[in-house]
């Protein structure tokens, strides 16, 4: 494999070393070295035993986040094309081309590591980076903004439970405290458990298990965000966030059965969207565990820290947002319930809405994999399927960029994940015009507004088609 790139303004070529009789591993094997005590990795259909790597990974837990399994998309997304380089002298084997087990194998893209447009785009972002000396990782603001929502976060939480005794108000403080911890979601565990907030991975990985502070598992959302969605957007089956049961009350792909209900989800989902965070927090995050899946995807171990950060922070989140009230509030236990569904819904549509108008709408790809070839494949390179797959709105504007945690730069996103969001409209024009250059739409909504329009019309239209055309974009 070769791969041309540019570094320090020095062209160069990543080209593996000529190896000869490379052991061979079936994806079952390569699944058994699955900790970060024992870490295999795929990547472009080589095996590499990065056991040793792990400690001094700069981005952390991230390297075993996948371990065992095939890590070519996340792998490539979060390293600059000079970290190829080093790839070599860990690789141990490749996989076996003969090995038929389709439970152990992940879509294959059109392109995967020499996608033209990925290379040259990349490319660019990182010169920009490193003509203007910028850590792509770290903002200074970011850290001021998490300070201020932080702190806002155990204020209205004293505010909602113990200050004052008056429904009225401390509902108006419950609604304060659930969008506040959208917020805690969406600016500072969103880019820590992307790796996308420090140079010291321990404070990334701090500022990732904030999630755990308002109640809903880091490790779960990892397992399902980090390793599945952004792998597999809006591809059927393969990407957790538009899965679906034979029956189930939501239908967002052309290829999912549908049910007489579904010509009025665009109706009944909008208040049904509050639950989200109650549903994360008191069911989904122990239905993963027990079963060991997220939709069809299969989580990884858990290492003895993510147990005890688990049940440590659930253990947390009852003692203080039920056994200190029950303790010490003026309110009785039926007005207590009110606020906290309060703040939780406020919290469930806050996140729902923005990230569904994400990719979720009428202008966004959704696709469904083709097994003519013996595994699942789909007719586009990786990046290029990002970017169609996804929908920007509001970009310019520095207040959105605030409110939705860099949420409204969803293409650079997901071409970029370990950047950190404050660095998305620095990147914006030079991601815009790649994607002209190689033919590639990208879209974006005009405004916030818009965006949710093209969500629920898209619900609209879904619920009421059989499968079509659409399912190949």
């Amino acid at each position: 494999m070769t791969i041309d790139y540019t570094h320090d303004g020095v062209a160069s070529t990543i080209k593996a070393s000529p190896r000869e009789a490379l052991k061979k591993y079936s994806r079952k094997e390569v699944a058994l070295h699955e900790t970060p005590k024992d870490c295999w990795l795929v990547i472009d259909g080589k095996v590499y035993d990065v056991t040793k790597w792990v400690p001094k990974h700069p981005g952390g837990s991230l390297i075993h986040v996948r371990a065992g399994q095939d890590s070519t998309y996340l792998f490539n997304s979060y390293h600059p094309l000079y970290v190829w380089k080093l790839l070599d002298q860990y690789c141990v084997g490749e996989i076996d081309a003969s090995d038929e087990d389709l439970s152990m194998t992940n879509v294959e893209y059109l392109d995967t590591v020499k996608e033209p447009f990925y290379l040259a785009l990349k490319e660019r972002v990182e010169a920009y980076f490193h003509r203007n000396k910028v850590n792509p990782r770290v903002h200074s603001h970011l850290f001021i903004k998490s300070a201020v929502i932080l702190a806002l976060y155990l204020f209205f939480y004293y505010l909602m439970f113990f200050q004052v005794q008056n429904p009225i108000i401390s509902s108006i403080y419950a609604i304060a405290f659930g969008y506040i911890s959208a917020h805690i979601a969406m600016n500072i565990m969103h880019d820590g458990n992307h790796g996308a907030y420090s140079t010291w991975p321990w404070f990334s990985y701090l500022m990732g298990i904030s999630s755990d502070l308002i109640g809903a598992s880091s490790y779960i959302w990892r397992q399902q965000h980090i390793i599945a969605h952004h792998a597999y957007t809006n591809v059927n089956k393969f990407d957790p966030d538009i899965r679906a049961n034979d029956v189930d009350i939501r239908r967002v792909h052309l290829e999912q059965p549908r049910h007489s209900f579904h010509a009025y989800q665009h109706i009944y989902l909008w208040p049904l969207y509050g639950l989200m965070t109650l549903k994360a927090i008191w069911f989904d995050d122990f239905q993963a565990l027990i079963t060991g899946k997220i939709g069809q995807g299969i989580i990884a171990k858990m290492t003895p820290l993510e147990i005890l950060v688990f049940w440590g922070s659930k253990l947390s989140y009852v003692v203080y947002i039920v056994i200190l009230p029950f303790l010490y509030s003026n309110y009785e236990i039926s007005t207590m319930v009110k606020l906290y569904i309060l703040s939780q819904l406020v919290c469930g549509w806050t996140l729902a809405i923005l990230f569904e108008i994400s990719h979720v709408v009428e202008s966004a790809t959704f696709l469904t994999v083709d097994l003519n070839k013996g595994v699942p494949t789909v007719p586009y390179g990786w990046a290029a399927m990002q970017v169609c797959a996804s929908t920007n709105y509001n970009t310019g504007s520095t207040l959105w960029l605030h409110l939705s945690g860099g949420l409204i730069y969803q293409i650079e996103h997901h071409l970029f994940p370990g950047v950190c969001h404050m660095h998305y409209p620095s990147i914006q024009p030079i991601v815009e015009a790649t994607c002209k250059e190689f033919n590639i739409p990208y879209k974006r909504h005009a405004s916030f507004f818009a965006g949710v329009k093209g969500h629920f019309t898209h619900l609209k239209q879904v619920g009421l088609k059989d499968m079509d055309l659409r399912l190949a974009g």
